[in-house]
Formats: structure tokens, C-alpha cells, sequence
């Protein structure tokens, strides 16, 4: 019987385990790097370990530093979540040397599945279908051109050792293979070590299903239905929801047959995932099997009833499947949004910063998992999801309209969010029918007017932050009390405001009389009442409709959180020009914290719009920062390898 589990992982999933753990009276212990140190997850543990470093690599992918804290602490077994060294077969191996249970597959199936290219050698040997393509040892340019050809095109390159929607792009026509290998292969090689790929057939409007397995050492062998993963962004999941709107009855019998048959070949035991696609005329195909606990696992869990995380300490310690497969019942409808500390405005650019306020909304059938906290540092480390939101109704348009409430009234301050995205994207009709496919946000989701009404709310950002800053200084003032607010002895010259949002500029001009402020922007005109301001709540009144807002501030950047728009930032400018700006005009700055991975340019170059500037990489993620006009490069002020902070100047582009 396991009395300890050491957690080697952070974040969200070491909270959700944690409380498994709780639940059943099981001791948990946490190790950290050293950006986690004040997370949640360190806290709530019974016991934590220090792991020293700052990276994956210098932490929680170091095997010696994992296994030496849980000898130290005594630990029956390891729980590695997911990502890390939770696919890792030496570690699993290691771990059974050491005489320390590892909560996951045996090490042989770990193994068996580590490349997708010997994955799909070994289910097709058990007649269970997968994607046509080449998955040879031959990786020169030559010969991958040859076999696409031979393919059909669309084709997606995609890494042997990939996951998580890294080392993968779609090539249209044989004149792109060059320069999307080149991509896939550096990216490969910076996340999994192998520069290796393989390629498949690209079916277009096909959408993305798992089905949870689940075996133990007694040869057992079940499915715990499926997810539907389809609505995502670089390749990776933003929406999961079960049962899946796009399967017949006998579509999910199929499937889950060819899922348990998968387990069946590579001799399964413990919580994996089996992946297909799902081709529009109905064909599915095998894509990969995930030997560990997903991310969308409490999608099964809110529809079965079932806890995965203990079901896989259950079959850890030796006991069988606590249910057959006739016995899993399906009861309503789970759908989980995952909200990522990204900008969808800006190519889902991912943001950093200090969370200064969470806060969400205790509804019945949601269910939220977090791994942040009020106070909580947003690092470059890491991946950028912050949370995942599970919604469960009795069918899917209460689950959609649940979760919509629970995004719009969720607060997570600082860092921008996807929030807003999230919502948008629950309002399109498409998803509301379950008529989408994995390419959807790419090509169907309207960036555009998304933007528009993002530029909506910034306008009444600005508004609601002008009159939170006025109060402020009601609030403040102690000279002349009597005298009118933003009196002036010119009374014909209004007051004047300037905030900076998304790169735009939002001048208010303003007058203020019998309660009442008179605000003129560059489009339109606004009277606007304070109703009441309660510590960071703001009642506001523009044009007779009514807003209800809270309001944050860091200096001078304010944030604005609204519900129909979620959070906004604005950046108060200043009254008198910024020599420093003026300084680094044709300057390209760092966006965010970042590791400087490729310069692409040299001093003197030429380049063009567009061209490729320098590559950064931030939260597993990269970022290249390209020309916005023609010019030669002036100077360069950075290094290959260089950690860097937001708002370094990068170089400077002389413009022709």
C-alpha cells in the first residue's frame, strides 16, 4: 500500500494530485524550482523539497534530483503528472531500481510509444489504422521531398519525438518542405533532443479525438470514453469537451474497440490516452498514444464520476480495474476551457507578469483548477497555462452556457489572458453546433471583429480608469475642498487624459458638472456618472447603460475587468514627451522576457518587411521578431543564449 507519493511535477497538476492524495489519507510530498517556490502547489503539500535552479532542465527534468528527494523523504512512489519525465522510460525504469513505485505505464509501453514513427509501425501491425505517410530512417531533404510527393499534399511534418503540439507544420506545396523542416527540426531539437520527423497525410477539416484507456498488472483493459480536442491553437488544445458532438453510436464503439486493441498490443496498465483523427467522410485514423494522465482528464471525470488520479494509484499498487467496461456510464455533459497567459489579439503571444487579483465564482457543476494564486509570479519558464475551467450539465448547451458565465465573472488580473478569446469563441455559432474541425480558429474564428469589440471595451476601460483615478483623488484631497474637481481658470480648455492600449493611443477630453462628466474621445462623445466606487469596484453609467467593473492598478498601468470583455490594460501616458522613447525610435524592444535563441541578421544587412529579426523563446514557445519596413540594420544590442528582460532594445533598424 502507497502511504507517500512524491509529486515530480508544479503547478495545477500537483494541486489536483495533491488532493487525491488528501482525499485518501496518502502523505504528499512537492519539490520546486526555484520561480515555484511561493506557488500554491509548494503550500498545500504535506511536506516540500527544494530542487534548486530555475529551468525544467536544471529541476524538475534532473532524475538524480528527483530521486534523491524521494529517498530523503521517504516516498513509496513518484507521481509525475504530465509533461517532464512522466513519458520518460529510464525514469520509470529508474524508479523500479530504486524500489520506488512509478504512478504510470510499465516502462516497456512508455518506450514503445516514446516515437510516434515506432508507434505507428506497432498498430499497424495489429491492423488498427493510422495516417498515411513516411516514417523512414532516411531524413535528408531529398528523400522527404520525394516521399511527400509520392503522399499528396497537404502533408504535416511532424517530430518522431514531439507532444504538446511542438515540432509539427502543415506544407501545402513542395517549394515550403525546406524552410518548415528547418523549423521543425530546430524546434524538435530544442524541446525533445531529436532532430527526427515523419510525415502524414494532412486531411483537412478533420478533428482531433482521444479516448481514455485504462489497464492494470492483471491484463485488464477498458476505455473511459472519449474527448473531443479539436478547437485549438499551435496545434495545441484550448477546448475539450464528452461525449464528442461529431460521433454516431457506432462511430464510438469502433474507436473505443480500436483503443482498448491498442493498449491490448503494447500490454497497457495504468491511465493513457489514445488519439485519433477524424476524417469528415467518417474514417478515423491513429495518430499516438499518451502513456500518462492528460490534461483534460477532468473532462471523464465530471461525466463518469470517477477520480483517474486515484484509479492510477490503485492499479500502481497492484489492485485490478475497480470497474469493467460495461459498468462505465456516461452522465451529461463536461466541457473544460484552458485559460493560458497569452495575447489571442497578437498571434497568442505569451504574456508574463505578477497575478495582482484571482478570483472566481463558486457555481454548482464547475469545477476550477488552478495553479496560481493572488500574488502568483508569471515567469518565462514554464508553459503559459495558468488554469483550466470544467463546466458539467445536463447537456452541452447548458455546459456551454455555464461555462460562458464562469469565463465571464473569473478575474485574473496582471498578466493578459485568453479570457476574452474564450469567451468570443463560446458565442461563435459553429462551436455552439459542434460544427468545427482542428483548423477552426485559424480559419473560421473572425479575428477582426474580435478586435473591434476588444477596442469597444478599451474605449470604456479608459473611461472606467479616468473616473477610478478621479475618485482616487477626491478621495486624497485636502487643499480647498470647495473648489470643483479639474477646475481650471481657462474654463473653455477641457481636462485631458491619455492611456496607451494595445499600441493605440486613447485621448479623453473631459469636463465635469452637476455630477456628470462630459468625455470626448476622437470618434464620439460620452456623459458618464460615477455610481459608486467600493475599494476596486466601479459602478460607471455611459449613456444611460450601466457597467459594473473592477479596477487594479501598478503604478501607472491600470487593469480593467469587465465582463463582457474581460481584462484590459491600459498604460497611463505621461503629460510631457519621453526623451527615453524618442531615444530608441526604429529600436526593436523585447515584448516580454525572453531567452534570445537565433539572430538572424547581422550588423550593416539589409533586410526587408517582414524578414525574420531575431528568434526568442519564452514559455517553451518561440517568437520571431520581424522587420516592420525596409532598412539595414544599424546595431545589435543582444547575444545568442542571453536571458533578457521585457523592454530591452534588441536593435535598430535604419529605414531606407
Amino acid at each position: 500500500m502507497i502511504q507517500s507519493i512524491l509529486i515530480a511535477n508544479r503547478g495545477e497538476i500537483a494541486s489536483r494530485i495533491i488532493k487525491t492524495c488528501r482525499r485518501l489519507g496518502i502523505h504528499s510530498i512537492a519539490v520546486y524550482a526555484d520561480p515555484d517556490q511561493y506557488l500554491p502547489f509548494v503550500e498545500e503539500a504535506d511536506e516540500a523539497i527544494a530542487l534548486g535552479g530555475n529551468t525544467a532542465s536544471e529541476s524538475y527534468l534532473v532524475q538524480d534530483k528527483i530521486i534523491a528527494a524521494a529517498k530523503r523523504t521517504q516516498a513509496s512512489a513518484i507521481h509525475p503528472g504530465f509533461g517532464f519525465l512522466s513519458e520518460n522510460a529510464a525514469f520509470a525504469q529508474r524508479c523500479q531500481q530504486e524500489g520506488i513505485v512509478f504512478i504510470g505505464p510499465k516502462p516497456s509501453a512508455i518506450d514503445s510509444m516514446g516515437l510516434k514513427s515506432t508507434a505507428k509501425t506497432i498498430m499497424d501491425q495489429n491492423g488498427i489504422p493510422t495516417i498515411p505517410g513516411y516514417q523512414g530512417e532516411d531524413q535528408s531533404l531529398t528523400t522527404l521531398i520525394q516521399e511527400a510527393n509520392a503522399i499528396g499534399y497537404p502533408i504535416l511534418i511532424k517530430a518522431v519525438a514531439g507532444g504538446g503540439g511542438k515540432g509539427m507544420r502543415i506544407v501545402q506545396h513542395e517549394h515550403e518542405i525546406k524552410i518548415a523542416l528547418e523549423a521543425v527540426q530546430r524546434e524538435a531539437f530544442n524541446s525533445f533532443g531529436n532532430k527526427a520527423v515523419l510525415l502524414e497525410r494532412y486531411f483537412v477539416g478533420a478533428r482531433h479525438i482521444e479516448f481514455q484507456i485504462f489497464g492494470d498488472q492483471h491484463g485488464n483493459v477498458i476505455h473511459l470514453l472519449e474527448r473531443e480536442c479539436s478547437i485549438q491553437r499551435r496545434y495545441q488544445k484550448i477546448i475539450e469537451e464528452s461525449p464528442s458532438p461529431s460521433l454516431s453510436d457506432e462511430l464510438r464503439h469502433q474507436m473505443g474497440q480500436a483503443a482498448i486493441a491498442a493498449a491490448k498490443a503494447i500490454h497497457y496498465d495504468n491511465a493513457g490516452t489514445v488519439e485519433f483523427i477524424v476524417t469528415p467522410q467518417g474514417e478515423f485514423f491513429f495518430l499516438e498514444v499518451n502513456t500518462r494522465l492528460q490534461v483534460e482528464h477532468p473532462v471523464t471525470e465530471m461525466i463518469t464520476g470517477l477520480d483517474l488520479v486515484e484509479w492510477q494509484i490503485l492499479v500502481a499498487e497492484g489492485q485490478p480495474l475497480p470497474l469493467k467496461q460495461a459498468e462505465i456510464q456516461s452522465n451529461g455533459y463536461a466541457m473544460e476551457c484552458r485559460l493560458y497567459a497569452e495575447d489571442a489579439s497578437n498571434n497568442f503571444f505569451p504574456s508574463t507578469g505578477t497575478v495582482l487579483h484571482w478570483e472566481t465564482t463558486p457555481i454548482e457543476g464547475l469545477r476550477y483548477e488552478s495553479g496560481v494564486r493572488t500574488g502568483s509570479e508569471i515567469g518565462i519558464y514554464y508553459d503559459p497555462m495558468l488554469a483550466k475551467i470544467i463546466a458539467h450539465a445536463p447537456n452541452r448547451l447548458a455546459a456551454i452556457r455555464k461555462m460562458n458565465y464562469a469565463l465571464r465573472q473569473l478575474k485574473c488580473i496582471g498578466p493578459i489572458t485568453n479570457q476574452p478569446f474564450l469567451v468570443a469563441l463560446l458565442q461563435h455559432e459553429a462551436i455552439q453546433t459542434g460544427d468545427y474541425h482542428t483548423n477552426f480558429i485559424a480559419q473560421a474564428f473572425d479575428f477582426k471583429n474580435f478586435a473591434l469589440e476588444q477596442k469597444k471595451g478599451a474605449v470604456i476601460a479608459a473611461i472606467a480608469s479616468l473616473l477610478y483615478r478621479w475618485q482616487q483623488r477626491q478621495d486624497e484631497r485636502q487643499l480647498i475642498p470647495a473648489l470643483p474637481s479639474a477646475w481650471r481658470n481657462n474654463y473653455y480648455q477641457a481636462s485631458q487624459e491619455s492611456y496607451l492600449v494595445n499600441g493605440e493611443t486613447i485621448q479623453l477630453n473631459y469636463r465635469y458638472k452637476n455630477k456628470v462628466f462630459s468625455i470626448q474621445t476622437k470618434e464620439q462623445n460620452y456623459q458618464v456618472e460615477l455610481l459608486y466606487k467600493q475599494q476596486q469596484a466601479l459602478g460607471i453609467k455611459i449613456n444611460d447603460q450601466h457597467h459594473n467593473l473592477s479596477c487594479y492598478n501598478n503604478g501607472d498601468q491600470y487593469y480593467i475587468h469587465h465582463q463582457a470583455y474581460g481584462q484590459i490594460q491600459l498604460n497611463l501616458c505621461p503629460r510631457f514627451p519621453d526623451l527615453e522613447t524618442a531615444k530608441t525610435k526604429n529600436g526593436y524592444k523585447a515584448p516580454m522576457p525572453s531567452e534570445v535563441l537565433k539572430i538572424n541578421v547581422q550588423i550593416g544587412q539589409q533586410v526587408k518587411e517582414g524578414q525574420a529579426l531575431i528568434t526568442l523563446l519564452s514559455m517553451k514557445m518561440e517568437n520571431t521578431i520581424s522587420a516592420q519596413e525596409d532598412g539595414w540594420v544599424e546595431d545589435i544590442f543582444v547575444t545568442e543564449g542571453n536571458a533578457i528582460p521585457k523592454g530591452i532594445v534588441l536593435l535598430k533598424i535604419k529605414v531606407l
